[in-house]
């Protein structure tokens, strides 16, 4: 369902990707990590086609995102890095808007939008405006609008960055609940998420593919069974020769 082939990205003399290789399929959720800078978040923006790559390719559900980008983006749903919105919209607004923009009308816009609502909780904030909002409500407001057309594919960037523990837990809930069925990919930080939420864990580390495994095989890795003393080994700076 996710297929990122050889994908390589440079800027001026910085080489931020290179030649990153990964694959996801239906049912699995996938733990994206890295220490920051490493190049997760390059990654995504050319896994759903809004980073032109320099070179290698990345395809949705079989379909290339460059080739075929409109059919590539039916096939997922994004939540990028700030959850980006247009700040003087109420939320529940925003959400009808990105449902038509999805092509949804009617009774089926407007049950898109209530079952996203319900699964990203925000029953609270529909009548407030997007820039009022906490930074862990914007995220829940950009998880939503992913939801929206009931995706096979969902690419998620920090998807509980600046929520609080029980939005945390209410949050990765809500993905093992899509998960069956489902492919998606998580970009996240927290080791204890990784855990609490992974079937598959893929670690980069200046732009490369270190390891990809599950999270038991790589506790299993670690002399001390701690996943944060192992992240730690493969993802250190290089030692200069």
């Amino acid at each position: 369902m996710i297929e990122l082939d050889q994908l390589t990205r440079r800027f001026a003399s910085v080489t931020a990707v290179d030649r990153l290789s990964l694959s996801a399929r239906p049912g699995d959720i996938l733990g994206f990590l890295g220490p920051n800078g490493a190049g997760k978040s390059t990654s995504m923006k050319m896994a759903t086609g809004y980073l032109r790559p320099t070179a290698g390719t990345a395809r949705i559900d079989g379909v290339d995102v460059w080739h075929r980008p409109v059919a590539a983006k039916r096939r997922f749903g994004y939540l990028p890095e700030g959850a980006p919105a247009y700040p003087e919209m109420p939320a529940e607004a925003f959400l009808g808007f990105v449902a038509e923009i999805r092509g949804l009308r009617g009774r089926r816009r407007r049950a898109a939008v209530d079952r996203a609502i319900a699964r990203a909780d925000l029953g609270s904030v529909l009548g407030r405006p997007i820039d009022t909002l906490s930074k862990g409500f914007k995220r829940r407001v950009g998880l939503a609008a992913a939801l929206l057309h009931d995706p096979p594919v969902l690419i998620l960037d920090e998807p509980t960055d600046g929520l609080d523990p029980n939005q945390k837990h209410a949050v990765r809930t809500l993905l093992r609940a899509l998960s069956p069925g489902r492919t998606i990919l998580v970009s996240t930080h927290l080791l204890e998420e990784v855990e609490a939420l992974c079937t598959r864990v893929a670690i980069i580390a200046r732009g490369r593919l270190v390891v990809e495994s599950t999270p038991a095989a790589l506790l299993a890795q670690s002399p001390d069974g701690r996943l944060d003393s192992l992240f730690r080994t493969l993802t250190a700076p290089a030692t200069p020769a």
